[in-house]
């Protein structure tokens, strides 16, 4: 090992051990860093198998030295996401999750949906795991309290869009509501979001009443069909204990060498989400060191921490754990295990369906179809991570190559590419596959799965196969290649004349049309999204000295390409970045395009 262990500092911080390529294996923190990479080196130090394997492969160690043990804590977690090392424990869960955030912090506030938290006065509210009651409750919103999803700054008045005309928006845009109604509105969305519905239902109560008692009946009946509406969501909701509050409940259950954890996301006693997550390779780690591990990966995405975490049993370092969970949440957390009540009744029902998920998962037999493909593909080994590439267009229009990627039994998303074809002229499908496995091979800088998938016969397998011959000297691995044809699904290999049969319906071939079908899907889903853009092309991007701030200048003015096709010259020379001559040209451009 390079590093002389006599020089490290006895200091908190994290190490980072590495191989002889300098790639990283394992990322660890420590109260003594000296103290605690002696200890992995000591003669007769009684390592666990997995120690021992990472101790053989280690040539280097670096350090870095922190003033406390909390910011050791904060740099591991962000260093083991960043890393993804081979050693530790890894959360394979490359989503981010959904929330609804309303704006606030904006004097005419919206409902959107967005995937990171930032610190800027808006409320988020959620995660929301699966997305799909959070569109189910963005649709409600917009049906139900009609406020603005626009983006346009509503500093001056100006033309209603087709959302109001819809019904869709009360248009305070066009000065058709007044701030002080509007919001009402965003209070009895908040209430709503923040699931204090009987709140929300007795303003609402009080509104109908006094619009009744003014004689104002339209308007009465449309909130009392909103007090209707509330209460039909209510009792859809899986309500849990409105006593609860806002907490995460997580259930645990290993065996052997993987273990599975159920979330269950409650906010103000209402179940507005669950998650399941499945670790591999856990043999040798102590339950507490691996709750530790699940915790701090887990809260390391885009989640906000709750008040309160229950589970079965205490985290290593759980003072450490809620210091920074704390920090993460700009609020106090606790982590706490139930002896009785409702919330250990949570956490047995959470640690039940991670036993049940443990179970399923195992039922796959993930290993032993990957040992069947090394057999009927006759490759040197068992290959644990597979790509495939795959381009599509039409009649050479708009078209996209994709490469996706799966590993352990799912598709990896943050291994997922995909590219606009650039230099290729018509239909030239080898061609477009050639550009698309050079540019995607670059971009992940050589770093490529064990297998990997051409979509198509022998002529776009040998197309492929000369691209990697190109730029062996930049891939890490040397992939094994195979070819991927229709009807009949057959597979061509590098070193074998005769394809081989993916008829016979076996995992093995199951597993192989599903990769293919995925990058297939990921390349159609791309190439349908530009040439729908290209449809949808607003006639204003072709006209030459009209950029994006005139033509949203010109829209949140006059409407629409109606309202600017009947405007005159001097009413378009005197918007906000135009003049006389700019308004001319625009005003002929459109005339000609007729």
């Amino acid at each position: 090992m390079h590093t002389d262990i006599s020089s490290i500092p006895s200091n908190p911080g994290i190490y980072i051990f590495k191989n002889a390529k300098e790639k990283v294996l394992y990322v660890g923190k420590a109260k003594n860093l000296k103290n605690r990479i002696r200890s992995y080196f000591q003669k007769f130090s009684g390592l666990d198998a997995r120690k021992s394997a990472l101790v053989k492969e280690v040539k280097d160690v670096t350090f870095i030295v922190t003033g406390n043990e909390l910011e050791a804590f904060v740099l591991e977690a962000n260093l083991i996401k960043q890393y993804k090392p081979k050693f530790n424990v890894i959360l394979r869960d490359d989503k981010s999750y959904p929330y609804l955030k309303l704006t606030v912090n904006e004097e005419w506030p919206k409902i959107e949906v967005v995937r990171r938290i930032h610190k800027d006065g808006a409320l988020y509210f959620g995660p929301y795991v699966p997305s799909g009651p959070m569109w189910e409750t963005l649709a409600f919103i917009r049906r139900h309290f009609r406020i603005r999803d626009c983006k346009h700054a509503l500093d001056r008045p100006i033309r209603p869009c087709i959302q109001y005309q819809m019904g869709r928006c009360l248009a305070p845009c066009a000065g058709y509501i007044s701030r002080e109604e509007y919001m009402k509105l965003i209070e009895e969305i908040r209430l709503f979001l923040s699931g204090e519905n009987k709140d929300l239902t007795t303003v609402l109560e009080k509104s109908m009443m006094k619009l009744s008692n003014d004689m104002e009946y339209e308007e009465a009946a449309k909130i009392r069909d909103r007090i209707k509406a509330i209460e039909k969501v209510r009792e859809s909701q899986k309500i849990i204990s409105p006593e609860i509050g806002d907490i995460d409940v997580i259930g645990f259950y290993r065996q052997e060498d993987a273990s599975a954890s159920k979330v269950f996301f409650i906010r103000k006693g209402v179940m507005i989400g669950s998650k399941d997550y499945f670790l591999k390779n856990t043999a040798g780690i102590p339950d507490k060191a691996l709750i530790n591990t699940f915790l701090i990966q887990l809260y390391s995405k885009e989640i906000i921490p709750p008040p309160e975490i229950i589970i079965s049993q205490t985290p290593e370092e759980a003072k450490s754990l809620k210091n920074w969970l704390s920090q993460r949440g700009g609020r106090k957390t606790k982590i706490t295990i139930p002896r009785s009540g409702k919330k250990r009744e949570l956490v047995d029902m959470a640690s039940e369906n991670a036993r049940f998920l443990y179970r399923s998962v195992k039922e796959t037999r993930t290993e032993e179809i990957l040992d069947e493909l090394k057999d009927k593909l006759h490759l040197k080994k068992r290959p644990e991570r597979i790509g495939a590439f795959d381009v599509s267009n039409v009649s050479g229009s708009e078209a996209v190559g994709s490469f996706i990627f799966w590993s352990e039994g799912e598709f990896r998303k943050d291994g997922y590419r995909r590219l606009r074809i650039k230099t290729v002229q018509g239909i030239d499908d080898y061609a477009m596959m050639a550009e698309t496995v050079r540019r995607t091979i670059k971009n992940l800088s050589g770093d490529l799965p064990d297998l990997v998938i051409i979509d198509g016969g022998k002529g776009h397998l040998e197309t492929a196969q000369k691209i990697f011959g190109e730029y062996q000297a930049i891939v890490k691995i040397k992939p094994e290649l195979i070819g991927l044809a229709k009807d009949p699904d057959r597979a061509y290999l590098t070193e074998y004349d005769i394809p081989v049969d993916l008829e016979d319906k076996r995992p093995s071939s199951l597993l192989l049309k599903s990769i293919r079908d995925e990058a297939h899907r990921f390349a159609v889903g791309y190439h349908r999204k530009l040439r729908d853009k290209r449809m949808l092309q607003s006639p204003l991007e072709e006209i030459h000295g009209v950029g994006k701030k005139r033509r949203l200048e010109l829209l949140r003015v006059f409407g629409s390409m109606k309202g600017i096709k009947k405007a005159g010259v001097d009413d378009i020379a005197k918007l906000k970045g135009f003049n006389k001559t700019i308004a001319e040209h625009l005003y002929n451009e459109l005339r000609r395009a007729e």
